[in-house]
């Protein structure tokens, strides 16, 4: 059964709220699931048609050209589109009136299902609609906007149609085509006067541009819709707090208008408020995954923000939160309660902490290229403490558990290298993972998340990168990692028979990352295995193959073997060979990085001239697909970079050869 907005319209006209609530429940109920409304209402309407003739067999009309068909379409679209954009202004009039808190609620459902729509966002866009929402979300600290008059004639204007009455007095004025009046409370508590109308002409809408990477139009929400089945453990006022800042963060999200005056009406620092007051309160209020969604996206898609929110000692209250959120306990300053036989966290404390890991990463993103003064450092390395924990932690779901390490890398990632010492300052305990006497839990903790991500396989260079990068900037900085992933990563040679991206082991899976086709994950790959083999040419030929190396090699300039001395923050520990490799070192091929079998002189039973003149041939070949432009021949320089070979053999001498080795093939085919 199809919903009657029109219907719903004219109830909100007349202040009937048992009505609106009775019908709206009904449109939430049909649209809860609808992201795309032209799309989707398109293709609702065939399936109608569909069963519609199903039923009766017989179709009542039947357009005479496609173009019949598409002008309905077109003008069909419009038309609920007209109507989604009056309901979603009639709405936002009434939500500003004295209502049941039953009646608020399912108002505010509706207007998070029509926030999505990306051409009906002009009711939501203006000053007066995201203050309300904002306030009606629980974010105090608002200012209070001088314009408010100005605005209701300008919303009149733009909307088309502000439909609305309440139980408050109202009085009645002349009907014309310019609509009625009444008198209502706002959000102040102070009377006002509104104009009242049903119908409006079609107007445009703002599109967002310059989205951030990580949002995804039209996803789902992580949550789903499971708060809605859960909306009866709460009390009305948390359910429609939590509407409220839904619908907002969809206006903030599709619209670059709504950003904008969002960022100028100063909601970071209302929201900043709120969390802190959840700080100071013995339980976090449940609907503050929402909160913290709408600061994720304000930090994302506005620059100036993310810079408010830092110079607002942003990182600290965050921090904070990240803290009350994961009940961290501390022993001493960088060291929290930590245990296998910790209780999992719960799905709802999971989210949160993403959230805030999110924004974390918004603020501080470009922090690991400054030197921290004193007081940031320790900032910093506090932070870095309460990741740590992120790493060791459990979750309910597995899912729950790889985002939330992988949202901790990357904001370890972002943070300065020297503050991350605390991740190892921890002290031994019964079933710590050590490497010469340092707790290796987190760094242990991070190789298993790699291989993890690397046998998904799925988005490697999103995945893999940020943890390639840590590991490698933390075996730079760290003897002690470098030593203990070294282990890990590269035993000591055995397999010799086995090429080196062959097999299951880390070590094969990083090798064969070395040829991938993106260039910047094949590189962080080979960075990885090139610092733990201390930058060390010949070390890292034997356990990748100069085939595989070459790509890095060329880059750096060490093609020719002869690099520059080992940096000095390397240790001078050896390469210990196995028996096996020791034995089969000199039968080992350099370019496959394995033992090859024997295979048979291609030259056996040739006279020196013959071998000569099959040399002269296989030049000319080259020099023939060289003037072509199909192959360029290089050769490796002095400083052990590739450069082109330079032309003295391809316009030499040996063009009149080549011609007279043409010839002579030639006549020998005859």
């Amino acid at each position: 059964m199809t919903v009657d907005v029109e219907r719903i319209i004219q109830c909100i006209k007349q202040g009937d709220q048992d009505s609106v609530q009775a019908q709206l429940d009904d449109y939430n109920t049909e649209y809860s699931q609808c992201f795309f409304f032209n799309v989707e209402e398109k293709e609702r309407k065939k399936q109608r048609e569909l069963e519609e003739f199903r039923k009766n067999k017989v179709r009542e009309y039947v357009p005479d050209s496609d173009s019949d068909l598409g002008s309905d379409d077109d003008e069909c679209e419009d038309t609920e589109l007209v109507l989604r954009r009056r309901l979603a202004s009639a709405l936002m009039w009434f939500i500003r009136t004295q209502l049941q808190p039953g009646v608020l609620r399912v108002c505010l459902r509706t207007l998070r299902i029509l926030s999505r729509d990306r051409q009906a966002l002009a009711p939501f866009i203006t000053d007066s609609a995201i203050l309300t929402l904002a306030r009606l979300g629980g974010v105090s600290s608002l200012p209070i906007p001088g314009h408010e008059e100005d605005e209701e004639r300008e919303e009149h204007e733009q909307w088309g149609s502000a439909c609305g009455t309440t139980r408050s007095e109202s009085r009645p004025t002349n009907s014309s085509n310019s609509g009625s009046k009444a008198y209502s409370l706002d959000t102040h508590g102070r009377m006002r006067e509104v104009i009242i109308e049903t119908r409006g002409e079609r107007r445009g809408s703002y599109r967002a541009n310059g989205i951030h990477s990580m949002l995804a139009r039209g996803k789902r929400d992580a949550r789903g819709e499971r708060d809605e089945e859960g909306d009866d453990w709460y009390d009305d006022g948390e359910v429609w707090r939590k509407e409220a800042v839904k619908a907002l963060c969809n206006v903030i999200y599709n619209s670059q208008r709504a950003q904008e005056r969002a960022s100028a009406l100063k909601l970071l620092p209302g929201l900043s408020e709120k969390l802190k007051d959840s700080i100071r309160s013995a339980a976090p209020p449940s609907g503050q995954f929402y909160d913290l969604r709408l600061l994720f996206l304000l930090t994302a898609l506005r620059p100036e923000l993310r810079k408010q929110l830092q110079q607002a000692r942003g990182v600290s209250m965050l921090t904070a939160v990240l803290e009350q959120c994961l009940e961290v306990r501390w022993v001493e300053d960088y060291e929290a309660v930590t245990g296998p036989r910790a209780a999992p966290i719960s799905r709802d404390a999971s989210q949160r902490a993403i959230e805030i890991l999110k924004i974390l990463f918004n603020i501080t993103y470009s922090m690991h290229r400054q030197e921290p003064d004193e007081e940031e450092a320790a900032l910093y390395r506090h932070l870095a403490a309460v990741l740590r924990h992120c790493l060791l932690l459990s979750c309910e779901e597995e899912e729950l558990v790889d985002e939330l390490q992988g949202h901790t890398v990357n904001l370890l990632s972002a943070l300065p290298l020297q503050c991350l010492d605390v991740l190892l300052s921890v002290r031994l305990s019964k079933g710590s993972r050590e490497s010469s006497g340092i707790n290796m839990d987190c760094v242990h903790s991070l190789l298993l998340f790699m291989e993890k991500r690397l046998d998904r396989g799925q988005k490697l260079k999103e995945k893999l990168t940020p943890v390639l990068n840590l590991l490698t900037e933390s075996c730079r900085g760290h003897r002690e990692t470098r030593h203990y992933l070294r282990q890990q990563i590269l035993p000591p040679l055995r397999e010799v028979g086995l090429r080196p991206e062959q097999g299951d082991t880390l070590r094969g899976k990083l090798v064969r990352l070395m040829t991938h086709v993106d260039t910047d994950l094949k590189y962080c790959a080979a960075e990885l295995l090139f610092v733990l083999c201390k930058e060390n040419v010949g070390r890292f030929v034997k356990y990748t193959g100069y085939g595989n190396a070459a790509g890095l090699l060329a880059a750096r300039g060490l093609l020719s073997g002869r690099g520059p001395s080992p940096k000095p923050q390397y240790s001078s520990d050896s390469d210990s060979d196995t028996e096996e490799y020791r034995q089969a070192k000199d039968k080992i091929n350099l370019v496959t990085g394995r033992v090859e079998e024997q295979q048979p002189d291609p030259m056996e039973g040739m006279t020196e001239e013959e071998k000569e003149a099959e040399a002269v041939r296989l030049m000319s070949m080259f020099n023939r697909l060289s003037r072509n432009k199909i192959i360029q021949p290089m050769g490796v320089t002095a400083d052990g970079r590739l450069a082109p070979l330079c032309g003295q053999w391809r316009y030499s001498s040996l063009e009149e050869e080549e011609e007279e080795q043409e010839i002579d093939f030639e006549d020998e085919l005859d």
